[in-house]
């Protein structure tokens, strides 16, 4: 029987190379934009709308003539012709100048050209180490000016509450009782709650302060101030509120009036200052933001049980005046002062 013949050996596959990885396409930052736009997903503002330049800029731009309403309100609520809708009026204590070298436009303030960015163009008078030597200068003036200042109270509140206003007559009163214990009362010298303070200084014999900030509008200040100090700078004039103040009562108002009772609240928070207490007057106005506090931000351990006793509630000028003095004898006894 003939050999069988042996099966040629199967030809192996070639290994196959492997397929070369394809580099992930880029996105396009603008094509991901212009999906999301066309979707309708951007962001919201709290009424609602969709948020896009257009309606950024036109929320600012109703924002700052809200804010120029409310202070011209305050004025006539007190039977006054605003400043601002004077000419050549001149704000009792302050001289206002203003320096048109730095200025682009009508509503430019020293403020607002700090806080843009800088052209590589811009000639020395323009430039932020010019602003600095300003910015010094503000603070030599502010404590020079304030320097006398001891016992100090810092209230704030709407600029726009009518004299007719419980609340306004509230920090009368409160303001009042602090005067006839040796406190000197500093508010932003506007009108609203900082004119009831500053009145109730007076009435109660003690000094009336006013720390004025320039305002793309003329804001004035109150006929009850008796001591005027004029700021370019927020955080200047804000440096002085806390400086010179042993405690902040916060009546209702708008973002000014809180952003001035975190600022206090934070640096309680942090150490920077001590015994220092912040009032909300008007039980009723803050019990929204009390509650918010409680049910969210300490719910979700953002802030500390600790942080919710730093904020003090009353509707009583009494109470508000007596927690001031007990605070301020704690101050003194304090090692840390």
């Amino acid at each position: 029987m003939p050999p069988r013949k042996a099966k040629p050996a199967a030809k192996k596959p070639a290994a196959r190379k492997p397929a070369a990885k394809k580099a992930p396409a880029k996105k396009s930052v603008a094509k991901a934009v212009s999906r999301a736009v066309k979707h309708g997903k951007t962001p919201r503002t709290a009424t609602g709308k969709k948020s896009h330049p257009a309606q950024m800029a036109e929320a600012a731009e109703a924002s700052r003539k809200g804010f120029k309403e409310r202070t011209e309100a305050g004025h006539r609520a007190a039977g006054r012709t605003p400043p601002s809708q004077k000419s050549g009026i001149k704000t009792k204590g302050a001289a206002r100048v203003i320096d048109d070298a730095i200025r682009d436009d009508f509503m430019a303030t020293e403020d607002s050209k700090l806080l843009q960015t800088e052209s590589s163009h811009a000639d020395f008078t323009r430039s932020d180490p010019w602003r600095v030597l300003r910015i010094m200068g503000e603070f030599i003036e502010g404590f020079d000016n304030l320097a006398t200042v001891k016992k100090g109270v810092s209230i704030f509140g709407s600029a726009r509450t009518d004299p007719a206003d419980p609340q306004y007559q509230a920090a009368v009163e409160t303001a009042k009782l602090l005067a006839e214990a040796g406190f000197s009362i500093i508010t932003g010298a506007g009108p609203g709650i900082m004119e009831a303070a500053n009145k109730g200084a007076k009435l109660g014999g003690g000094l009336s302060v006013g720390c004025n900030i320039e305002l793309p509008f003329e804001q004035g200040a109150n006929p009850y101030v008796d001591r005027l100090v004029n700021f370019r700078y927020f955080f200047v004039r804000k440096t002085m509120f806390i400086k010179y103040s042993n405690a902040f009562i916060i009546f209702p108002g708008g973002f000014g009036t809180l952003d001035e009772a975190f600022e206090a609240l934070t640096l309680i928070q942090t150490g920077k200052i001590y015994q220092f207490p912040v009032i909300l007057f008007g039980r009723h106005y803050w019990a929204g933001l009390i509650r918010w506090f409680q049910s969210r931000v300490l719910v979700e351990k953002k802030i500390s049980p600790g942080d919710m006793d730093l904020m003090l509630l009353t509707d009583d000028p009494a109470e508000a005046a007596n927690a001031v003095i007990q605070a301020w004898s704690a101050q003194q006894s304090s090692p840390n002062i």
